[in-house]
């Protein structure tokens, strides 16, 4: 574990463990790369070296009064990826940390890139609009506002519940999932939390997406309550071409928590199709028998 200090004098949080070709973890809000910990233990037992940042203002980082921005968020993964020197990185972004990770490609290009794999992710647009008129309405986000406002503490709580589908009926989602979920998100600064929702809800990932131009898997929960698949997954797997996009039936947003080993293998068997010189049809292989 260690840290950097951004190119605006922010330092930055980050975890460095295991050896071999890198995946790079992009968490979601409010959340912190310690979410990604099981997939980081796993693919470093693997073989892989697992790194994951606590983005701006989240978890162990600084908290500065600016910088909210995708843009932001993107140059600094770009610094991290810089800093490291790596390369033939895998990236890895849940929710937020999907739209991250794919204006990273965007703005920095894909030299380093050997892979990408989004989960749960926000890209192309979140928020309804006249060119995206079956989008999530701007008062839902406003809701989330006002929420934090109120008492962020008591709205973490509530919030976990639809996160990783806990009020679905029959449900069984451990306690201590939703506890951490509240613990990290606690972790995150208000002002950051707040200022991210207009970076998660409005940001325009359609041109991110067309400059993709390596493997892609997509990766999303058929019953995600925060993202929904049809205005997310299933529009980005149109869009970037020779993309795979597996839907999990019946998973929430939290779906790494949720379904741990199944994602891990998944994750997995893309790193290695990539190895293998076929990742596409490697990975479409390998999904196919659960692909809703």
């Amino acid at each position: 574990m260690a840290n950097f200090t951004t190119t605006d004098g922010t330092n930055l949080f980050y975890r460095d463990w295991g050896a071999g070709q890198p995946v790079v973890f992009s968490h979601g809000w409010p959340l912190s790369g310690e979410a990604w910990s099981a997939q980081m233990q796993f693919l470093a037992a693997n073989g892989y070296r697992t790194i994951a940042h606590d983005r701006r203002g989240h978890g162990r980082s600084d908290q500065p009064s600016g910088g909210n921005t995708m843009d932001r968020y993107a140059d600094d993964l770009g610094e991290l990826i810089d800093k490291l020197d790596l390369k033939d990185i895998i990236l890895v972004g849940h929710s937020t940390g999907g739209g991250e990770v794919v204006r990273y490609v965007g703005r920095h290009g894909a030299s380093r890139v050997a892979g990408v794999v989004t989960v749960s992710a926000i890209p192309p647009l979140m928020l309804k609009t006249d060119a995206n008129p079956d989008g999530v309405p701007a008062q839902a986000f406003d809701e989330i506002r006002q929420g934090l406002l109120a008492g962020r503490s008591d709205y973490y709580r509530a919030l976990a519940e639809p996160f990783f589908g806990a009020n679905r009926p029959g449900a069984t989602v451990a306690q201590g999932i939703k506890d951490e979920f509240w613990l990290l998100s606690m972790q995150c600064g208000l002002k950051a939390a707040y200022e991210c929702i207009d970076v998660f809800s409005a940001t325009d990932h359609n041109a991110d997406l067309r400059k993709i131009d390596v493997p892609m898997l997509i990766i999303h929960g058929a019953e995600d309550q925060i993202v929904p698949i049809g205005n997310s997954a299933e529009k980005t797997a149109k869009i970037v071409a020779g993309s795979v996009l597996k839907v999990y039936p019946g998973a929430p947003h939290g779906l790494p928590q949720t379904r741990t080993a199944e994602f891990n293998a998944d994750l997995l068997a893309f790193a290695k199709g990539l190895k293998a010189g076929a990742p596409g049809q490697q990975a479409e292989r390998t999904l196919a028998p659960t692909d809703a």
